[in-house]
């Protein structure tokens, strides 16, 4: 492997620098003159790496996860009635993500808690996940409009669009203008065409959902169910009632 400059290399300590291109991030193939990789450059390992953490760091911090860290099957209550469905299927995809879920239900039934479960178990196997409030979802990308953004609107709409595991919760509640209406229908569509896994938590009713996306949600070749939770407010239960003396301390 021929290394193509290494006059950055040279400040950086033999132990900080990339045994295959010493710390420039490159490389070009010694090949002759006219082969179609001849002065072709190519990205090295160490940079496809330090490529893919920043993407793995940037999901991490638009999932805001640390908000949901105790939102985990172990702490899923569910002998809760109207939940164990959602809670087997919610369960079996998490160990193979796998195609979409999508969990319909009321308030305080346990989708949001179930979605962040799902998103945990894949960070803890090392599994590049984006999970979003789909209001927030849209608002990250309009950020990228502005003066001090530091990402591209590309950039981020590919990352969103193309992440591995997707969790959008709350499709909905997002602000119903045209510009957010495409923004999101565009990404749902291109997770449609690659069937790229793909979780989905709505409160609303499926006629009050963009017909375009309720179509691909209800795909029985993607999502071989819509799961519907009949359960009751858990946030109306008392404490007593969320935490008996003599169970588990449980959270919704």
């Amino acid at each position: 492997m021929e290394i193509f400059s290494d006059e950055e290399a040279t400040s950086l300590s033999p132990e900080a620098q990339c045994p295959e291109c010493h710390g420039v991030g490159y490389y070009k193939e010694a090949v002759p003159y006219g082969h179609p990789h001849f002065g072709v450059l190519f990205p090295c390992h160490c940079k496809l790496a330090e490529k893919e953490g920043r993407a793995t760091n940037a999901l991490h911090r638009m999932s805001n996860l640390e908000a949901f860290d105790n939102k985990t099957f172990e702490t899923f209550d569910p002998t809760i009635p109207g939940v164990q469905l959602a809670y087997k299927r919610a369960l079996e995809y998490a160990r193979h993500p796998r195609g979409w879920l999508i969990l319909f239900g009321n308030y305080g039934v346990g989708k949001t808690h179930l979605a962040a479960a799902i998103a945990n178990t894949a960070l803890r196997r090392h599994f590049r996940v984006l999970f979003s409030i789909v209001p927030d979802l849209l608002d990250h990308l309009r950020t990228t409009f502005g003066p001090s953004s530091e990402v591209a609107y590309d950039d981020r709409f590919e990352m969103i669009r193309d992440v591995p595991l997707l969790i959008l919760d709350d499709l909905g509640t997002e602000n119903t203008t045209p510009w957010a209406r495409e923004k999101l229908f565009q990404i749902i569509n291109h997770r449609y065409n690659y069937a790229l896994s793909t979780v989905i938590t709505s409160n609303r009713k499926p006629e009050d959902i963009d017909s375009r996306i309720f179509s691909r949600m209800s795909d029985r070749t993607l999502s071989e169910e819509i799961i519907l939770i009949d359960a009751s407010d858990y946030r109306r239960l008392t404490i007593q009632q969320r935490y008996p003396v003599s169970g588990r301390r449980r959270f919704q």
